[in-house]
C-alpha cells in the first residue's frame, strides 16, 4: 500500500520514521512518500521536501515566511494527488497539517489519519470541529488525552508514547564506550529545535553554564539548524555542540536545562534532574495570560503526565539568568530535592507503560486501510 506521511519538525520525524520502520513491518509492499527529516529518508521510500523548509514557528515568522509556506502548500497538494496514497498520516503540527487534511478529505477523498494530536488540551479547542470533519482516526501519545477528548465526543486511540520507544531502543543498541564526557560531569543544553527557540533560549543557557565551571557543558545540535549560527551565540567560548547524539548526551549528562517540549519528557526518560525554561516576550504579562486563559495547568510534558509539579517551569516572568542558576543549584546542591525529581521521573514512566506505540499504531493504520 502506499503511505503519504507529514511531519513539520524534528521529532515528527523521529517518531514518523519509526512508525513507517512498523508499517515496513506489517506491509511488504509498503511505498512511502513524504515532507520529513533525514530518519525518515533512512527508512526508505521518497522525500518531497525536507522539513526544515516549512518549520516556522510563531506568529512572526510564519507572516514573514508565509509565501514560502503556501507555496509548499500548494506543492504539496499537488504531490498528493499525483501520488494518490491509501492514507495521509499526518505527524503534529497542525497549522500546516489541518489544512493539508482539509484538502486531502474534501478534495482527494483519501482517508486522514492523524499521529500525535495536536495539543489543543492547552489552547485552540476550536480545532476539534477540523478534527470531527476532516480526520478519520486520531492517534494519541499522551495518557490524558483519550479522557480530554472524550468530554468533546470525539473518538480516538491511545497507543502509548512513541518517546518511551526510541529511548528503549537506544539503550537496547548502547554503545560500549562514552561518546559525549571527557574530564568533567556533563550539563546538557536543549535549548530547541527552531532558530527562533534557540536565538531566545541559548543565551542564557550559556550564561547560567559559564556559573557552573565544574560542569562541561555541552549543546544538542538540532538537526536542520547550521552550525554557523549557533557560532553567533558561542563565539569566544569553549562549548561543545553534538549533532544527532541527543540520546547519547542525556545517557552522560548530569543535569540538564531544557526549553519545554518533547526534549522535556525525553529528559525524564533518561532520569536526567532538568531545570525546563523557555523564553516568550512579554514578560509576566506571560504568566497572567497563561494562567487565565490557557486550559492545561502546566507547560511541560513532564508535568502534565504527572499531574503535579514535578519540575519547575521558568518561563514568561519567571525566565530569567538568575531564577535559572537558583534552580540548577538547589538541584546539584540539594540530594531531596534531586531525589523527589528523580521519584516523580519514576512514576511517569510508570505511567507511559512499555514500548510498542509505533507498532500500535501501525497495526491500527494498517488493518483500518486493508478493510477500506
Amino acid at each position: 500500500m502506499k503511505y503519504y506521511l507529514i511531519a513539520g519538525e524534528a521529532s515528527g520525524d523521529l517518531h514518523a520514521s519509526n512508525l513507517m520502520k512498523a508499517l515496513k513491518g506489517l506491509d511488504s509492499e509498503a511505498e512511502f512518500r513524504f515532507i520529513g527529516g533525514d530518519l525518515m529518508k533512512s527508512v526508505g521510500g521518497s522525500m518531497m521536501k525536507h522539513f526544515r523548509e516549512v518549520a516556522y514557528m510563531g506568529i512572526i515568522p510564519v507572516i514573514k515566511h508565509l509565501g514560502v509556506i503556501m507555496r509548499t502548500m500548494g506543492e504539496c497538494q499537488k504531490d498528493v494527488r499525483d501520488f494518490h496514497p491509501d492514507v495521509v498520516i499526518l505527524i503534529d503540527y497542525p497549522g500546516f497539517n489541518l489544512k493539508m487534511a482539509k484538502f486531502v478529505k474534501t478534495q482527494l477523498h483519501i482517508p486522514v489519519h492523524y499521529y500525535i494530536s495536536p495539543k489543543i488540551w492547552a489552547w485552540k479547542q476550536y480545532r476539534i470541529h477540523a478534527f470531527r470533519k476532516y480526520v478519520d482516526r486520531m492517534f494519541c501519545i499522551l495518557p490524558f488525552e483519550p479522557a480530554f477528548f472524550d468530554k468533546l465526543h470525539y473518538k480516538v486511540d491511545y497507543v502509548g508514547n512513541p518517546s518511551v520507544d526510541s529511548v528503549d531502543e537506544f539503550f537496547h543498541a548502547l554503545p560500549k564506550e562514552n561518546v559525549i564526557a571527557e574530564d568533567k560531569p556533563v550539563l546538557a543544553l536543549l535549548a530547541g529545535s527552531r532558530r527562533q527557540e534557540i536565538k531566545d533560549n541559548l543565551p542564557a543557557m550559556l550564561e547560567v553554564a559559564e556559573a557552573f565551571p565544574q560542569y562541561q557543558a555541552v549543546i544538542a545540535g538540532a538537526p536542520a539548524i547550521d552550525p554557523d549560527y549557533y557560532a553567533l551565540f558561542t563565539k569566544g567560548k569553549e562549548i561543545r555542540i553534538v549533532y544527532n547524539q541527543t540520546y547519547s548526551l542525556l545517557h552522560e549528562s548530569s543535569f540538564a536545562l531544557v526549553t519545554s517540549g518533547t526534549a522535556t519528557l525525553e529528559t525524564a526518560l533518561f532520569r536526567v534532574p532538568q531545570v525546563v525554561c523557555y523564553y516568550f516576550p512579554g514578560g509576566n504579562l506571560v504568566n497572567f495570560v497563561y494562567r487565565h486563559f490557557f486550559h492545561a495547568p502546566y507547560i511541560s510534558l513532564v508535568n502534565l503526565i504527572a499531574g503535579r509539579e514535578v519540575v519547575q517551569e521558568l518561563f514568561g516572568g519567571r525566565f530569567t539568568v538568575l531564577n535559572i542558576k537558583r534552580e540548577l543549584s538547589r538541584l546539584i546542591t540539594d540530594s531531596n530535592y534531586k531525589g523527589q525529581m528523580l521519584q516523580g521521573y519514576d512514576d511517569i514512566i510508570h505511567t507511559l507503560g512499555k514500548p510498542g506505540a509505533s507498532k500500535r499504531a501501525a497495526e491500527l493504520i494498517f488493518e483500518a486501510i486493508k478493510k477500506k
